[in-house]
């Protein structure tokens, strides 16, 4: 750890004295495990498509350097800096969703990237984070001022969201969406019959994705019947993770890598489990445990309303992410294209995480103020 003293009262001797640390080597460790396994399951891929072997590599490490500063840099904010962000950036994550669908890059008939300064955008990723932020505070100022119509608005946010990013489409970053506000609802004193009225218009978007999304509606089936279509990556990617045993094949040695596109991406789980064993995989498994449970620990210690609906979000979404990664890996769940949070490749998503993340950072620290209701 840096050595600096308690004395030191500049605004990064502040923070370092009130960050929490444990979290913050954990994210760190996460980030260092995401480069390794970039340099061990990309080559193969940039063989594949023609361009020199670390070409993926450079670029994620670009990312990572990035998504540190990233992290760091918004760590110091105060809580109402954070809310400030937020609501900035959903209001321009917002009108880019928008942009999206109209400029968008159409790749096999989807719209989800936009081009930003020469460099391709998901907007969605962004969205993610400030979409739970600007939740919290509209469900905590609601809770101090019963008069602020902040369940409408909160609801109408989410709506707008929604059909922006089913409109690209994008079912399962929809489906990641609408989970992560149900519960921040649910945690802010949902109602037993609100909970029904969710749950079922959950199920009812899930059957609307599957009779009017032929890409959803294929990858359910195969989920439930392997035999109805083509399972062939989440088949190689769950023995790849089988064949690893406790310690792996060795760095370099794996074979998933030189038949799934998307080894680096989608299914960089399988990577780490054939190469680097079951143990190195429980060891990325409990690095996100500590994330999520040292957050819900910490935050449970404060009596902000606002930061509590915040960090729970952050922390759901961080969790439910890596579990969605994992459990399509691992043939639990049905595939959705899901990244591991700071360990696949992916410059919006390491990006969007990092704001994400470094604003749980910021939510956290300990401040004289933390009894504030927002």
């Amino acid at each position: 750890m840096i050595a600096v003293a308690r004395t030191d009262t500049s605004l990064v001797g502040r923070w370092w004295w009130t960050v929490d640390r444990w979290t913050l080597l954990a994210l760190v460790l996460l980030m260092a495990a995401g480069a390794v396994l970039i340099m061990a399951a990309s080559p193969a891929v940039a063989e594949r498509m023609g361009v020199e072997p670390f070409y993926f590599v450079r670029r994620q490490l670009a990312f990572l350097a990035l998504a540190g500063v990233t992290m760091i840099g918004v760590s110091l904010l105060t809580p109402s800096g954070v809310r400030r962000l937020a609501l900035a950036g959903l209001a321009v994550g917002v009108v880019l969703l928008a942009a999206t669908l109209v400029v968008g890059h159409d790749v096999n008939g989807a719209r989800r990237w936009i081009r930003l300064g020469g460099l391709s955008v998901q907007v969605s990723e962004f969205v993610k984070p400030t979409f739970v932020v600007v939740t919290a505070w509209l469900l905590a100022a609601r809770r101090v001022d019963p008069r602020f119509p902040g369940g409408v608005l909160c609801m109408a946010s989410c709506a707008l969201v929604l059909a922006l990013v089913v409109l690209e489409p994008d079912f399962g970053m929809a489906l990641m969406i609408a989970s992560v506000w149900a519960a921040q609802y649910f945690v802010a004193g949902l109602r037993l019959r609100w909970v029904a009225v969710f749950g079922a218009l959950g199920v009812l978007g899930v059957i609307a994705g599957y009779l009017l999304l032929p890409h959803v509606a294929a990858r359910i089936d195969r989920f439930i019947d392997p035999a109805s279509g083509d399972s062939y990556q989440v088949d190689t990617a769950l023995s790849a993770v089988m064949s690893g045993g406790l310690f792996g094949r060795g760095p370099g040695e794996g074979i998933v890598k030189e038949n799934l596109p998307d080894a680096h991406s989608d299914f960089i789980f399988a990577v780490a489990g054939e190469e680097f064993g079951l143990l190195f995989s429980l060891a990325l498994v409990g690095l996100f445990g500590f994330v999520v449970l040292r957050g819900f620990a910490r935050v449970m210690q404060g009596r902000s309303v606002f930061v509590m609906l915040a960090v729970s979000g952050l922390l759901i979404q961080f969790g439910l992410q890596a579990f969605v990664h994992m459990g399509v890996t691992l043939r639990l769940l049905p595939p959705t294209g899901m990244t591991l949070p700071l360990v696949s490749y992916g410059g919006s998503s390491i990006v969007a995480i990092a704001l994400g993340m470094g604003m749980l950072l910021a939510l956290t620290r300990r401040r004289a103020d933390e009894g504030e209701a927002l």
